[in-house]
C-alpha cells in the first residue's frame, strides 16, 4: 500500500471557538488516536488534496513537530453544503497490528455473460479488508470472466493471500444483467 507523506502542527487549543478560528485560516483540525493518548494537531486544506480526492487508499505518516506517526484515515467530516473538509480522525496504526480499511475493487476480464449481450455491472466500489499494514493490497483486482448472464459473484467466492474481507459473504461485487436485447434473442432462439 502506498505511503502519504503529511506534516502539521500541535493544536494547543481545542473547542468550537480554536476550531472555527483554524477553519477561517485554511486550516483542518485533526486528532490522532489508537495508541496511548490522542494527539491534536491541525494541517492546511491544501495539503490534504492530494490525499482525499483521489480513488486511491493510503496509510499516512504524518509528522508532527519532528515526531511521525503511522496512521490510517479513520473518518472525514465535510461541511453539508460547501463540502469543505471539517475534521479528520485519523488512527495509529503498528506494524504486526491487523488494520481494517476499504480497498477500492477493479474489476478485470470480459464477462462470458456481457458476450452474450448482458450488461456488467459493479455493485461494490470499496470492500473492508483486515491484513497488517505491510500486506495491505493498493486495490482488489477481481476477474469476472466466468460470469454468466444472469449471475452475480459475490465477497464469499474471492479469495486472497495475506489479508481478509470482513464485509458479509453474501455481499455481491459485480453482476451480468440480462438486458432487453439478450431476453429477446433469447426468446427467438427458442421459438427456432
Amino acid at each position: 500500500m502506498e505511503i502519504f507523506e503529511l506534516s502539521g502542527s500541535v493544536r494547543t487549543e481545542v473547542g468550537k471557538k480554536a476550531n472555527k478560528a483554524l477553519r477561517a485560516n485554511a486550516e483542518v483540525p485533526c486528532v490522532i488516536y489508537g495508541a496511548g493518548e490522542n494527539v491534536n494537531f491541525y494541517v492546511t486544506e491544501k495539503s490534504l488534496q492530494k490525499l482525499l480526492y483521489t480513488p486511491k487508499v493510503y496509510l499516512v505518516n504524518i509528522t508532527i513537530d519532528g515526531k511521525t506517526y503511522m496512521t490510517a484515515m479513520r473518518e472525514i467530516q465535510f461541511h453539508p453544503v460547501t463540502d469543505k473538509v471539517l475534521h479528520i480522525d485519523f488512527y495509529q496504526v503498528t506494524e504486526n497490528k491487523p488494520v481494517i480499511m476499504e480497498v477500492p475493487v477493479k474489476l478485470v476480464g470480459f464477462a462470458a455473460g456481457v458476450k452474450l449481450g448482458g450488461k456488467l455491472i459493479q455493485v461494490m466500489r470499496k470492500l473492508k479488508v483486515r491484513a497488517i499494514p505491510a500486506n495491505l493490497p493498493d486495490e482488489l483486482v477481481v476477474d469476472v470472466t466466468p460470469l454468466e448472464l444472469g449471475k452475480s459473484m459475490k465477497v464469499k467466492e474471492l479469495s486472497f493471500e495475506n489479508f481478509e474481507i470482513v464485509n458479509s459473504p453474501e455481499v455481491v461485487v459485480a453482476n451480468v444483467k440480462i438486458t432487453r436485447d439478450a431476453r429477446a434473442a433469447a426468446a427467438a432462439a427458442a421459438k427456432k
